[in-house]
């Protein structure tokens, strides 16, 4: 079955997963969560170099085509790169190995582990996204102030907000955050009346 075993894998992480590549062979003997990794159940099928590189990343499969020319020769690597598993997922992945060595001292192929992070990937993602939604928010409001105490247009307040933040070099997200933050609860009582009454009075 090629699966590496219960000594070299035990106790590990779903995260993480472990695999050793003979040289003599070509043979490769995955952990059980390598093997579920890349979409298999543990056992169901024999790794080979060539379902290794059919589940990269097509964008990615030159960069790892060359670390398995390294493995070859016996030659530790690091790589970070995307596979597709067998249900057609995308997962990011941590590949690290290391020389492993025979009796006499010899290079015989490579040992090393799988770190799959997508889920941190995408939470990365997400916050990412979630922050520019914030900061697109802050512009938008300070655009708004802007609008209502000049009487001008979006793009025009827009750019006030540009011209402010070359003149101090704050980048324009940043400079909406502190101008709606000098601005707070700064309007006079009448000024939120009047902004009430015509809220209320739309039809």
């Amino acid at each position: 079955m090629n699966q590496v075993d219960a000594s070299v894998g035990t106790a590990e992480p779903e995260s993480i997963g472990r695999f050793r590549f003979y040289i003599d062979g070509q043979r490769w003997e995955w952990s059980k969560n390598v093997a579920r990794l890349h979409g298999y159940e543990p056992g169901s099928v024999t790794p080979t170099t060539e379902l290794v590189l059919s589940h990269k990343h097509p964008e990615d499969r030159e960069k790892v085509a060359a670390v398995l020319d390294k493995m070859v020769h016996g030659e530790p690597f690091s790589s970070r790169h995307r596979i597709v598993d067998a249900n057609g997922r995308t997962r990011w992945v941590i590949v690290i190995g290391e020389r492993m060595l025979g009796e006499a001292g010899e290079v015989i192929g490579t040992s090393g582990f799988y770190v799959d992070y997508t889920d941190s990937m995408q939470t990365d993602v997400s916050a990412a996204v979630s922050k520019v939604a914030e900061a697109r928010a802050e512009i938008e409001q300070a655009k708004g102030l802007l609008m209502a105490a000049y009487g001008i247009s979006a793009d025009r307040a827009f750019d006030i907000l540009v011209w402010r933040s070359q003149e101090t070099n704050i980048k324009v997200r940043e400079l909406a955050r502190r101008f709606l933050a000098e601005m707070a609860g700064t309007f006079p009582a009448d000024t939120r009346s009047q902004v009430d009454h015509a809220l209320l009075n739309i039809s």
